[in-house]
């Protein structure tokens, strides 16, 4: 069963949410920076992290979960590294914020690296991995999450669908950047599957003891994503290594809740009665690209490689070889002009968020 899909334009989309965190209490320069990393998904194609997560973040801002005036600020710090305490601020926030520090660490010595505890959902990990692009840097950024994920032959829900991106410069082509979960997919496609009212692919999750599944509301009964692989022998144990190390850099390393301790997204599900530590945690890297060699050099190989790899020859019925980053920069061209497609489920959340605070879409 399809579900309607509405085009609404950036400009109108952006200002709705921008209000909705000024009604949470947000500073006028937070609000639009929160609305700015939040519609950077959907600009992007990653629908399961944009404007669909803003009714969550105001649950969690209702249940007192989201500090809307938080004092973000270094608890620990060399030259080239520091641990920020977020302050249970939005991740939206906190996030740009910590990899601002990662870059002016990296302009001072060549690499700035920065672990967030006391944070929560930061959106899409490309959006803070892309601000050191315009630093001629390369960036990294990654962020635990709520435990919905089955580590390889297990059936408890030990952690986060836990994304990693890289952005790289390049000179005349465009940049590279990978995004990615380290699941097979990332729970807000199973969101959009479930208001769609169809099936998720088989691979995405299984069941509460362990079975494979293609109920996309299969978390709902007690079961669980899969990590990057599905299963064993399509080297799940991988995706649970890269899962792991997401963990243990961004929350282990800071001081946020880690593993099954990782605070839940949704509001209505209480938080571990045995924390470990605070919030959720995240991780950034900025790297002088001048730091190993002439900038301009590396950026003329990046133009050579990229440009050997799109002209790779194709298997039959294939277009061409993707590079990272390209499908999300043709979708965010189309949708700035063309608008952005918005499921009915979707906008029915939204007019239930603006009621709250008196806010027209």
């Amino acid at each position: 069963m399809s579900t309607a899909i509405n085009l609404v334009s950036f400009e109108k989309l952006f200002s709705f949410s921008k209000n909705v965190f000024l009604a949470m209490g947000c500073p006028e320069e937070d609000a639009n920076l929160a609305a700015n990393v939040l519609l950077s998904a959907d600009l992007r194609g990653v629908d399961s992290h944009g404007v669909a997560r803003l009714i969550g973040y105001v649950r969690l801002w209702e249940a007192g979960r989201i500090n809307p005036t938080p004092n973000i600020k270094v608890i620990h710090e060399t030259p080239s590294t520091a641990t920020i305490d977020g302050d249970a601020g939005l991740g939206l926030v906190v996030a740009p914020k910590a990899m601002q520090i990662a870059i002016d660490k990296s302009e001072n010595v060549g690499s700035g690296w920065v672990s967030v505890k006391n944070s929560n959902h930061y959106g899409i990990a490309g959006y803070h991995a892309m601000m050191a692009l315009q630093h001629d840097m390369i960036g990294l950024s990654m962020t635990n999450a709520s435990p919905l994920v089955s580590p390889t032959f297990s059936k408890e829900r030990l952690l986060g669908t836990n994304p990693i991106a890289m952005a790289i410069p390049a000179g005349k082509e465009p940049a590279f950047v990978a995004d990615f979960a380290t699941t097979t997919a990332a729970n807000g496609k199973l969101e959009i599957l479930q208001r769609k009212q169809e099936d998720a692919p088989i691979g995405w999750v299984q069941d509460n003891v362990g079975n494979p599944s293609t109920d996309a509301a299969a978390l709902k009964s007690g079961g669980a994503l899969l990590p990057l692989g599905s299963d064993r022998v399509r080297s799940s144990h991988k995706g649970f290594c890269l899962g792991s190390m997401v963990d243990i850099l961004s929350a282990v390393l800071s001081g946020a809740g880690y593993g099954p301790w990782a605070p839940p997204f949704v509001s209505f599900l209480p938080l571990p009665e045995d924390p470990v530590g605070e919030g959720l945690g995240h991780f950034f890297g900025a790297m002088r690209v001048d730091a190993f060699r002439p900038k301009e050099d590396f950026k003329s190989h990046m133009d050579n490689w990229i440009q050997r790899f799109k002209n790779a020859e194709t298997v039959e019925g294939q277009e061409r070889v993707l590079i990272p980053g390209t499908p999300e920069r043709e979708i965010e061209h189309s949708r700035r002009t063309e608008g952005i497609p918005v499921l009915t489920p979707v906008i029915k959340d939204l007019e239930e968020v603006g009621k709250k605070f008196s806010l027209v879409l």
